[in-house]
């Protein structure tokens, strides 16, 4: 059983940092793609930075140059530094990953963390 587990989110001011972590356990032969989703209030999770396995990564405009994803692959663990917040940042944040196992049900799959809620206030 592969379960996720995020942690790090909480309250800041606008202007604030915050740093998210993620952590894979379980039966993970290899943990490929990894990435962030926050999910604004009455809103669909959109990716925002994503981390391949060779340590490429890619991000959403509204972040770049703010947000900085990495990962400790000794650790299971992906890591997401949110710098300058804003208001908008506000959302549950969401990590996913695609991950390989080698135990029943052996395949490659998605899999999602409960999530951790990030507040920036005015």
């Amino acid at each position: 059983q592969v379960q996720l587990m995020e942690s790090g989110g909480g309250l800041v001011q606008a202007g604030g940092s915050l740093k998210l972590s993620c952590t894979a356990s379980g039966s993970t032969a290899s943990i490929n793609a990894m990435g962030w989703y926050p999910q604004p209030p009455g809103e669909e999770r959109e990716l925002v930075a994503a981390i391949n396995s060779g340590g490429s990564t890619d991000y959403a405009d509204s972040v770049k140059g703010r947000f900085t994803i990495s990962r400790d692959n000794a650790k299971n663990t992906v890591y997401l530094q949110m710098n300058s917040l804003k208001p908008e940042d506000t959302a549950v944040y969401y990590c996913n990953a695609l991950i390989s196992t080698l135990v029943p049900p052996v395949g490659t799959r998605n899999y999602w963390g409960q999530g951790t809620q990030v507040t920036v206030s005015s």
